[in-house]
């Protein structure tokens, strides 16, 4: 089935080894926005070639982190499609079919050079400052000579021959490139032992997939030249229709200003899941990283976003991955969530094994009156759990520190006042509260600030949280005081 004259068809195309990572998602995401923006085709497809490295299990993550990143594709795995199928294990005679037709067609040839004679040979160039990419040594054996080298049991592998021109490409990123011949050496495609190799199956499967635009790392820009140069034979062949247009993403750097790797524990996908990022907030931020919507607005909705995404917009300059603004932003749509989304969304944090208080203790009421206040305070969704367990805990869970930093001397008069005044107080009302809190504290010639500092420990077990005077209404009177009692016995004990 052949794509519409002038639609867009690009394609992500992860390889399932190891978990996802911040880099591959930045990838996808600026895929998935592109075509979504020109109501293009995304192709999903699988580079799972290498059986020594590729899992099952990291697929099935893909695909599970595909879906929470709310990325849908139009074809590939569990959507099928013209093209199918899309996981290149189960192409491998595609491959193969295309790798003979190379060497029928005279643009490609066996290669039977030792690992060990091409490493003397880029040694010598290297030493005489010469290009030490492949020499050529192969391309034109004659029988005699390939009979020797069968005699000797050899087994060659399979190059493809650049064409010995300059080849020119504009990137929709960093604009002209050349590469001259000497350069861009012949290059292997079919392994000895009859693989292919990502340099034959990733052009070949975006040529018979009709890709129109390829929007991949800045790492891959080196191999470009070759593509170019087997989909011009592709072409020739009647197997490729056109040559994609390239776009190489800028890289995303990490401490140091090193290039941020896939062993770097910030770059996990996983770990940012695991913290309570929301998708669209990870994904904003991410798309910061070598575009923005304007100069003036880092906070948007990935609608806006799809809706003005341009490839030619993206810096070519690496990006830094700055996880302190990754946080903020993350915050910034926390608190764009309607209230009934945003106690939905906490929900995994409020049960096991997250949660430490037992599942009887959880209070469903008390839940839906604080959530308002704790949308305002977090960065990420897992801290809820830090937050709202005052309220489901037998008693706090005090965190010494904040014990000792609040119970100074005297803290002891100045609780038992509080005592009395919240006894007395209206707790129909927080306000009532806070004024109860702060005619204790004037007794004891404190302003607000100090004075409530030990009560706030003795009824949450930390010197900071969700605004207290709300929280102690929420909590209950009764329990408050109880709360207030135990903290007196321990001060007095």
């Amino acid at each position: 089935m052949a794509s519409a004259p002038g639609s867009v068809r690009v394609r992500f195309c992860p390889s399932p080894t190891g978990n996802p990572h911040v880099g591959l998602v930045r990838t996808a995401l600026f895929n998935w926005a592109f075509a979504r923006h020109h109501q293009g085709t995304l192709v999903f497809r699988i580079e799972d070639t290498d059986a020594a490295r590729d899992s099952e299990e990291s697929y099935n993550q893909l695909l599970d982190a595909m879906r929470w990143l709310g990325f849908d594709w139009d074809e590939g795995p569990e959507v099928g499609g013209p093209h199918a199928p899309y996981r290149q294990s189960q192409r491998m005679d595609v491959y193969a079919d295309v790798a003979r037709k190379l060497l029928d067609g005279g643009h490609a040839y066996h290669c039977y050079c030792s690992q060990e004679e091409l490493d003397t040979r880029r040694e010598a160039a290297r030493a005489a400052g010469r290009p030490s990419g492949y020499d050529g040594h192969c391309r034109d054996l004659t029988a005699e000579q390939v009979e020797e080298y069968q005699a000797q049991g050899r087994t060659p592998i399979v190059r493809f021959r650049m064409p010995d021109e300059t080849i020119t490409f504009t990137d929709l990123v960093r604009g002209e490139l050349t590469f001259t011949p000497e350069n861009v050496p012949d290059y292997g495609i079919v392994r000895a032992n009859g693989a292919p190799l990502y340099t034959l199956v990733n052009p070949v499967d975006d040529a018979l997939m009709e890709i129109t635009h390829v929007l991949r790392g800045e790492d891959l820009l080196s191999s470009t030249p070759r593509q170019i140069a087997l989909y011009k034979a592709l072409i020739e062949l009647g197997i490729a229709q056109q040559i994609p247009r390239f776009g190489h993403l800028p890289y995303v750097m990490g401490e140091g200003n090193k290039k941020l790797s896939k062993r770097d524990p910030q770059s996990s996908l996983n770990l940012y899941r695991e913290r309570g990022f929301l998708p669209e907030g990870l994904l904003n931020y991410l798309s910061l990283l070598g575009w923005s919507l304007s100069a003036d607005q880092d906070i948007f909705t990935i609608e806006e976003m799809v809706r003005a995404f341009e490839i030619a917009d993206v810096n070519p300059n690496p990006a830094r991955f700055d996880l302190k603004k990754c946080e903020a932003i993350n915050a910034d749509h926390i608190r764009m969530l309607d209230v009934k989304e945003f106690t939905e969304r906490c929900r995994p944090w409020l049960r096991a094994p997250f949660a430490p208080w037992a599942p009887e203790d959880f209070d469903e009421a008390k839940w839906q009156a604080i959530a308002p206040y704790a949308q305002t305070r977090l960065k990420v969704l897992s801290e809820i759990t830090d937050n709202v367990d005052f309220l489901f805990l037998p008693e706090p869970a005090f965190d010494e520190a904040s014990w000792t930093k609040a119970m100074k001397e005297g803290s002891d008069a100045l609780l038992r006042t509080a005592r009395e005044k919240l006894q007395a107080a209206d707790w129909t009302s927080a306000e009532s509260l806070k004024e109860a809190v702060l005619a204790a504290g004037e007794a004891h010639g404190l302003k607000l600030g100090k004075a409530q500092a030990p009560v706030r420990v003795a009824v949450t077990g930390r010197t900071v949280g969700l605004p207290l005077f709300e929280s102690l209404q929420i909590l209950g009177k009764e329990k408050t005081l109880a709360r207030v009692d135990a903290a007196l016995a321990r001060l007095t004990a």
